[in-house]
């Protein structure tokens, strides 16, 4: 039973990226694309990540940037599952702090840039009230100990998850400039990964016969009528041995008492011998004490339970790129992204007990100790174009594909349906020689299945994420940019089956994910031009 409360933490570390971008890529990366939301195949100082070959059309010198977002999200999950209390599970995730920061040497056709950013994940979630999957097998024990003949009515339980998911990318480029045309790019990113999270299951409570018993008591108190039971098989069974040794093992079973407890139990026979009602007892004393050992199991795991986990690894990722920029007016930009291999190291301080090893009676926990697992960061294909019609209004388009089934996340990738991938257009307009206006719309679609999404683990697609702000030339070498984000993600109705109360019997439940999310950004671009 833990570990289907407790099997949904662990999908907590393909959470990802939170914000725009791909399943597990951040491509929010500056107050310039938060004011605009197209930056692919930009000429300024955030190309040292959209386009790191466009970085030779800086002018000689030192060229420096530093960003911050501050991002919020809602999220809200639906589960139409007739035992539970509430179906209705709220959370939030935010990031008050999304740095990005820039630096560039450019001398003559070549550039020298370095970079750091949230490149992956970069926020905190919290369920204030856990997730349906927390609460399902909790649920269930209601309706199932009650067609058991129990008087179970209610259930109450103290449920919590938080997480945090941050991949930080320490990025450096080279550039050179084939020609006026040309510019090609050459750099690596180093990614450390961390994920955390938190979370408890605590105080499950039964309602018996109107008095609030904690879950873990009913089920001793289960266990020890099985046991009670079985030791009464056992009298019978042995009450009968005298007249198996007498020779009358053959003969038909008469003793009133011994007919009428096999028949309550449904186990007589008409013509029963003393010797077949023996072993009838003897069985029906196994059975009893096998189930007093899973009520006892049970009252085990149902209680008071938390998790404090810790994930970290480390990768390294090549990238390439091109750009061409044939006339004033054009420019177009190509950035490969190769995999980022990532192995994730548990280190745990509180973990979860989701079963008990029959063989050994050792505990099976959900993280153990120093396990490791796979979480890479798939490859990234971006391709960006500029037009500049006139002189003051610049058009900016950008197309993302992400090759998620070809990394390696342990399997989940076997579950899309597609890979990923993002498309958007904004524009930018210098209203006076010094502000400019800027607004940008975005979209993304991601290819998971029923069988990929979970309550925690979940991928949206959206089809209106929308910028808009402000840049401000304060001096001829200082430029400060505004901007604001809004993304409301599409509605996914997941359909599946339940184990209810691991009996076999599939029971249809349809769960609901809604998300929108928010993004304000300030950032500060200087220059020192080269004497």
């Amino acid at each position: 039973m833990r570990r289907s409360l407790f099997t949904a933490m662990a999908a907590f570390l393909l959470t990802g990226s939170m914000f725009a971008g791909g399943i597990l890529h951040n491509t929010n990366q500056s107050a310039m694309y938060t004011r605009m939301g197209c930056r692919d195949a930009t000429l300024g100082i955030d190309a040292v990540y959209y386009n790191p070959a466009g970085l030779t059309k800086l002018a000689d010198g030192f060229h420096f940037s530093i960003n911050n977002q501050t991002i919020g999200e809602t999220r809200t999950i639906t589960s139409n599952y007739q035992y539970l209390n509430d179906g209705v599970y709220p959370g939030e995730a935010s990031a008050p702090i999304f740095p990005g920061v820039y630096a560039v040497y450019k001398t003559g056709k070549w550039a020298f840039s370095a970079g750091f950013n949230p490149i992956g994940g970069g926020g905190e979630a919290q369920y204030s009230r856990g997730l349906p999957s927390f609460e399902y097998p909790v649920s269930d024990l209601v309706p199932a100990l009650a067609g058991q003949g129990q008087n179970v009515t209610a259930y109450r339980m103290n449920a919590y998850f938080e997480g945090t998911s941050v991949f930080f990318g320490y990025q450096a480029n080279i550039s050179y400039a084939i020609n006026d045309m040309i510019s090609v790019a050459l750099g690596g990113r180093y990614v450390t990964a961390k994920e955390t999270y938190k979370g408890h299951i605590k105080d499950i409570e039964l309602e018996v016969e109107g008095t609030w018993i904690p879950a873990p008591t009913v089920f001793s108190n289960i266990s020890q009528q099985l046991t009670q039971y079985a030791v009464g098989m056992d009298a019978m069974a042995a009450a009968l041995q005298p007249a198996i040794d007498g020779g009358f093992g053959d003969v038909a079973l008469s003793d009133p008492l011994l007919i009428g407890t096999l028949t309550l139990l449904g186990l007589y026979q008409d013509g029963m011998t003393n010797a077949q009602a023996q072993l009838t007892f003897q069985g029906a004393s196994a059975g009893f004490t096998q189930q007093s050992a899973e009520a006892a199991v049970t009252s085990q795991m149902l209680g008071d339970q938390e998790a404090d986990v810790e994930k970290t690894g480390r990768g390294f990722t090549p990238i390439i790129s091109v750009n061409i920029q044939p006339n004033d007016m054009l420019n177009i930009a190509i950035k490969y992204e190769h995999t980022t291999k990532l192995e994730l190291t548990n280190k745990t301080t509180k973990d979860v007990i989701t079963g008990i090893d029959p063989e050994t009676g050792d505990y099976i926990t959900m993280f153990p100790d120093g396990e490791k697992s796979r979480l890479d960061m798939p490859a990234m294909l971006s391709i960006g174009a500029t037009l500049r019609p006139i002189d003051p209004l610049l058009i900016s388009t950008v197309f993302h594909y992400f090759f998620d089934k070809s990394a390696d996340w342990a399997g989940r990738e076997e579950l899309l349906s597609s890979n990923s991938w993002e498309l958007g257009i904004g524009a930018e307009y210098y209203l006076t020689e010094k502000f400019l206006l800027s607004a940008g719309w975005i979209m993304t679609s991601v290819g998971a299945t029923d069988e990929y999404q979970t309550d925690l683990n979940h991928t949206l697609s959206t089809k209106n994420g929308w910028s808009i702000g402000l840049g401000w030339d304060i001096l001829p070498y200082m430029q400060l940019n505004l901007g604001g984000q809004f993304v409301k993600y599409d509605q996914y109705d997941r359909n599946f089956s339940h184990d209810f109360a691991q009996s076999g019997l599939m029971v249809p439940i349809k769960e609901s994910y809604e998300r929108s999310n928010w993004i304000v950004g300030v950032g500060l671009n200087f220059s020192i031009a080269s004497n």
